[in-house]
């Protein structure tokens, strides 16, 4: 994420090796239970939450689960506690660029055995973070259609929610990604959501920013340029910290705008709203006494708001900041600390 402009988004998930992701997957497509019954996974006892309030997918193996299982057998019972307030939440899982179908076809499967949705993001557009925390991306743009079509099968029939490619709109707008690559990038983001929103049963939304970076004005004509008519929505605050009163209102804004569509909220840290010490740069990377947010639902404080989600995974860093590790790995420490707000 770029280091020199305060009200944008932070960075997201750094690439996790693939193999180990997708073999995951797909071993939890064959230890989910099916239905509505309680799964349970790394010995931790990780349970769905009550699908009429929240239809996404819980993963009973995930990082925040097996954390619990690990604090449980080290005897740390309040610890273990803490965390299982992450692991027993919903949260999103980002599709690394190798292996692309099998980690959606195995995420999906695991969700449809449970009954349940998965929420997944997508995060490798060309020219990714602007070479910040979390740089990177698909090489080129036939790189990048390959990995969407590698999804699309992937997720097939099964239901799916996606979260489209975290700040690659609103760095087109804040002048973060150069010029160069503005016309490619939109089509490739209009490309993305129409092949997945052609999906028998997916739900596709647009990452737009967040309530502190800027103004709608500035953004909506950029979102429908990126295919946000053909989307279900587009999605606010996602790994970043605006309270769900100001990120609803920045959302109703833009909405107007874009033809009253719908949209998501990430709630997973935004309990104790945006931090407002230290340097500006870096306000949006590991920042401290934060909070976890809203629990993820689809029970909303305005009908124009499909769902809070946990979009940014609480406990992964932001950034080699503050202490953290790289962008997207695990952090106890800060996880506990989320838990204590």
């Amino acid at each position: 994420m770029y280091g020199s402009r305060p009200a944008g988004t932070m960075s997201r998930r750094r690439a996790v090796p693939a193999a180990a992701l997708a073999a995951a997957a797909l071993l939890l497509a064959g230890c989910s239970s099916s239905g509505d019954d309680d799964g349970k996974g790394a010995g931790a006892g990780i349970t769905q939450q009550p699908k009429e309030t929240d239809p996404f997918w819980v993963n009973p193996d995930g990082t925040a689960a097996r954390q619990v299982a690990s604090l449980t057998e080290d005897g740390k019972k309040d610890e273990a506690e803490r965390i299982r307030r992450i692991a027993q939440q919903p949260a999103a899982e980002w599709i690394s660029p190798e292996n692309p179908e099998e980690q959606a076809r195995g995420f999906t499967e695991a969700a449809d055995e449970a009954g349940r949705t998965a929420l997944l993001v997508l995060y490798n557009i060309p020219h990714r973070d602007c070479g910040q925390y979390s740089g990177g991306g698909a090489a080129d743009g036939d790189s990048y259609r390959s990995f969407v079509d590698a999804v699309a099968r992937g997720i097939g029939d099964r239901a799916a929610t996606v979260v489209l490619e975290p700040d690659a709109v609103l760095h087109l707008v804040d002048g973060c990604t150069p010029q160069e690559f503005h016309e490619e990038r939109y089509d490739l983001l209009k490309g993305a959501v129409a092949k997945l929103s052609a999906l028998k049963n997916t739900k596709v939304y647009l990452d737009a920013g967040n309530a502190g970076w800027g103004h709608p004005d500035q953004i909506f004509e950029p979102l429908k340029w990126a295919g946000v008519d053909q989307a279900d929505g587009f999605a606010v605050n996602v790994s970043n910290f605006y309270s769900t009163e100001d990120s609803l209102a920045y959302g109703k804004q833009l909405s107007a705008k874009v033809g009253g569509k719908h949209f998501v909220i990430d709630t997973s840290r935004n309990g104790n709203g945006p931090y407002t010490e230290g340097a500006p740069d870096e306000r949006w990377c590991n920042p401290p006494g934060r909070a976890l947010g809203e629990t993820p639902t689809t029970k909303t404080a305005d009908p124009l708001v499909d769902a809070y989600l946990w979009i940014k995974r609480p406990g992964e860093s932001d950034g080699e900041c503050k202490g953290g590790p790289k962008a997207g790995e695990w952090w106890p420490e800060y996880a506990l600390k989320l838990t204590q707000g």
